[in-house]
């Protein structure tokens, strides 16, 4: 009996370790220590953090100008980044890594500064000198001071006419928090836009608005890539002096681009062939004509009883007198003599006019 009491305590107890557990889990922000405060260019340190998500990737660098609780002044720039180190967090959310010492290219106050590279955007600073560096006074608070609160994330998307080479373009949509004591109006951001290995491209976009001490506003701002751009890009924001977020951006290529330079590749050769036959076959010379042999025309064929009968052949000798032909006989179809005459087809046979026989009759 005194067991059966006691399980709903057994029961409760790992559950109510667990909720707590999972609550410090939640509760816990990214922090960093360093094994040393202070050392020289060439050395190295270690450095340990908890908090963070668990299997992200970080960056750590040494960056001048800079406090935990202003941030790095002038965003990566400020750092020495040939020297950084990357680091992946364990399932704890913890990690630990060797970092050489090396100098920014401004001049300490310098933090080492821990950042994701992927992923839900989280950063922790801690305080480090770099021995031997020049030490400057950091700039002005101007009162009003944002920051941005939330993930930033690109909106949008591309229309038909970014497959054909249009510049892509996107909404950067944050939120920023006023931790300042002045308000903020009209604040001028600056987006920077980075391909690769090359250095980033700013431009100033102006947000209308004002955001009060200890206010919080929504932002959106206009992002435009080149023509034709495609790739992964690197989007950050920059408001004064400060990087606030950054956010990749993967573009796709323009394949309508490569399948017009295909299609024109393949047209013109052959409108082109085209031409140039036509060019040939009209400049090309032409055979020419060779005009028909005149025939001699033969003389009508009498029509008659005797038309189709033929008399016997003749003995070659001598050609009769056209005297001696009796003007009723017909002309022979075979008789080469020009002296013969041709009559016509609209006389008989028996009623054509000889001159032979006026001949005759004249001097008979």
């Amino acid at each position: 009996m005194a067991l059966l009491a006691l399980l709903p305590v057994l029961l409760v107890l790992p559950t109510a370790s667990a909720a707590n557990g999972a609550g410090g889990s939640a509760e816990a922000k990214p922090a960093v220590t360093l094994s040393e405060r202070q050392a020289g260019k060439g050395g190295d340190i270690t450095v340990k953090g908890s908090g963070w998500r668990p299997g992200a990737l970080l960056m750590m660098l040494i960056c001048g100008r800079s406090t935990p609780e202003r941030g790095v002044i002038g965003g990566t720039n400020s750092c020495a980044n040939a020297e950084g180190r990357a680091v992946t967090t364990g399932t704890d959310g913890g990690f630990t890594g060797k970092l050489p010492v090396a100098e920014p290219p401004v001049p300490c106050p310098c933090v080492v500064h821990v950042a994701t590279v992927t992923g839900e955007q989280a950063a922790a600073d801690a305080v480090f000198v770099v021995a031997g560096h020049p030490v400057a006074a950091l700039p002005k608070e101007t009162g009003g001071r944002l920051a941005v609160l939330a993930a930033t994330r690109l909106e949008g998307d591309s229309g038909i006419l970014t497959w054909f080479g249009a510049p892509p373009a996107r909404r950067l949509v944050f939120t920023v928090g006023n931790l300042g004591t002045a308000p903020v109006e009209n604040p001028v951001f600056r987006i920077g836009t980075t391909h690769g290995v090359f250095a980033p491209e700013w431009e100033e976009r102006e947000w209308r608005g004002t955001v009060g001490p200890g206010r919080k506003a929504r932002v959106e701002l206009p992002v435009e890539l080149a023509a034709g751009a495609h790739g992964d890009y690197q989007i950050s924001l920059e408001y004064g002096g400060k990087v606030l977020a950054e956010q990749p951006w993967g573009v796709g290529r323009p394949w309508g681009v490569t399948l017009f330079w295909g299609l024109l590749c393949v047209v013109v050769p052959a409108a082109v062939f085209r031409i140039g036959m036509a060019i040939v076959d009209k400049v090309r010379p032409r055979p020419s004509r060779v005009p028909a042999r005149s025939r001699r025309r033969r003389p009508a064929r009498t029509t008659g009883p005797a038309a189709g009968a033929r008399g016997p052949r003749r003995a070659p000798g001598p050609a009769p007198n056209s005297a001696d032909v009796p003007a009723s006989a017909p002309a022979s179809a075979s008789d080469p003599s020009p002296t013969t005459t041709a009559a016509l087809p609209w006389f008989a046979p028996d009623s054509a006019p000889s001159d032979n026989a006026r001949t005759t009759k004249g001097h008979s």
